[in-house]
């Protein structure tokens, strides 16, 4: 049996998971439109740039999840798979997965998205397991802060030697 890393945004996904999450956000009216959108859309660049604060981001991106019920956050993520996340899933993607899963192979998906954003898309794809940046949950409600080590660049590879 072979381990078989994959990365999710723009691999898996034809999109980026984390940024879509932050439109639909602002679709839906949950979060202030011109405030959030001028701010994802500066991450999402600094990103593709090689630039980004990886915990100014994250301060950003978990913050609306502290909002929310743990049910409602599931309901929305729900709404969201269906609007955002089905649509973007590659045939490839699908094709390559169900492959290696054929063979026998592990699969894990290996992001630097948040789980609460990526543990669905990882069930979705139907893969073996999931090494992502984890939100602190406390007492079953998001705190809006990381625990651990962001799965970002070399925390990557710490995370995966930690799994």
């Amino acid at each position: 049996m072979a381990l078989v890393l994959f990365d999710l945004d723009n691999t898996l996904l034809a999109d980026d998971s984390d940024f879509l999450w932050g439109c639909f956000l602002v679709e839906k009216g949950l979060v202030d439109k011109t405030t959030y959108d001028d701010a994802n859309q500066r991450f999402y660049d600094d990103y593709k740039k090689g630039t980004l604060d990886i915990f100014e981001f994250l301060a950003f991106s978990l913050k609306p999840l502290t909002q929310y019920s743990a049910e409602k956050l599931t309901e929305l993520h729900e709404e969201f798979m269906q609007k955002h996340i089905t649509p973007a899933m590659t045939k490839k993607g699908m094709a390559q997965i169900q492959l290696h899963r054929d063979q026998g192979d592990y699969t894990v998906i290996i992001t630097a998205t948040n789980r609460f954003v990526t543990g669905p898309i990882a069930k979705a794809f139907k893969v073996d397991d999931l090494i992502a940046t984890d939100p602190e949950i406390i007492d079953g409600s998001y705190t809006g802060k990381v625990a651990g080590t962001p799965c970002f660049q070399e925390g990557k590879i710490t995370r995966l030697k930690q799994w």
